[in-house]
């Protein structure tokens, strides 16, 4: 018997040229991808390279040679200087502070936002959803003057939730977590109901233990984006001692002049905690983004 099955089994033949054909083409897409990688690397890491380079040069080295690649000298005075001028330290405490207090409001307001709408029905639902929409078309900017007259009016200039409550309902962490929350299957809030849950149980007990890739994208995002603000801080607070990194950095450099070592070490410094973070959570944000199919 196991003769004749082995008799009747056809003989493995090579690879055919059809094969040898795919084979050669996708080592010649990986070779194409691996060089737009290194060029598209090169292209960022070269300008990074540069600026670390001249924020360890000497003022009068840069101004000799201020397109030179390697310092005559190496010095890390510019690094002293902005640590000795300014309140670098508290500019530091601030950003922090501002960003996670920003990046926990934003989760539990939006979340709550989207699965409201991906998982309840109710009326004006639609008008909601469209005007959370409109949200994503509308220019920060546009909404300056009112939110300044706002604030001034309720006495919150240079304070902390000048920043935060502004950055609060971001319109594209709504969606996020209602796509996410699209995807979960409504039988475990039927069954979560049927034992007598209430929402409130279901949204903190099942859905947001489920939601960590998405929770994990929203809170890299608008940690990023409150640390990088600018404009908004840069109106609203006028207190050294309130203001968050990127503004105080920028009052250092108009104080002192245009000195090119200590403006790229200021720039090295602003970006240090954001390269931090996208080293220790590269792979959430790739896992949020790919689960909740944003693009």
């Amino acid at each position: 018997m196991a003769a004749a099955i082995t008799a009747a089994a056809p003989p493995r033949s090579g690879s055919t040229p059809a094969t040898k054909a795919t084979d050669w083409r996708g080592r010649y897409f990986t070779a194409f991808s691996i060089s737009v990688l290194v060029v598209f690397a090169a292209i960022w890491l070269i300008p990074l390279l540069w600026a670390l380079i001249t924020s360890l040069k000497t003022e009068a080295d840069v101004t000799n040679n201020p397109t030179s690649w390697w310092p005559h000298e190496w010095s890390v005075g510019a690094y002293q200087s902005l640590l000795s001028q300014g309140n670098i330290l508290t500019w530091y405490l601030n950003s922090f502070m501002v960003s996670a207090i920003t990046v926990v409001l934003t989760v539990i307001v939006t979340s709550m936002a989207g699965m409201a709408i991906s998982q309840t029905r109710f009326r004006g639902r639609r008008i909601v959803f469209m005007l959370i929409a409109a949200g994503l078309f509308i220019p920060g900017q546009v909404l300056i003057i009112p939110m300044f007259n706002e604030f001034n009016l309720v006495h919150g200039l240079n304070t902390y939730w000048a920043l935060v409550l502004p950055a609060v309902p971001a319109a594209i962490a709504v969606f996020i977590f209602a796509s996410f929350f699209s995807g979960i299957p409504k039988e475990l809030a039927d069954s979560a109901h049927c034992d007598g849950a209430g929402w409130f149980r279901i949204y903190s007990r099942i859905y947001m233990p489920l939601t960590r890739p998405a929770i994990s994208a929203v809170s890299i995002f608008t940690f990023v984006w409150s640390w990088n603000n600018f404009l908004w801080p840069l109106l609203v607070m006028t207190n050294p001692r309130t203001m968050t990194l990127p503004v105080g950095l920028s009052q250092v450099s108009s104080a002192y002049g245009i000195q090119y070592a200590q403006l790229m070490a200021s720039a090295i410094l602003g970006a240090l905690p954001l390269l931090v973070v996208f080293l220790l959570f590269q792979r959430r944000i790739v896992e949020g983004v790919a689960t909740t199919g944003l693009k």
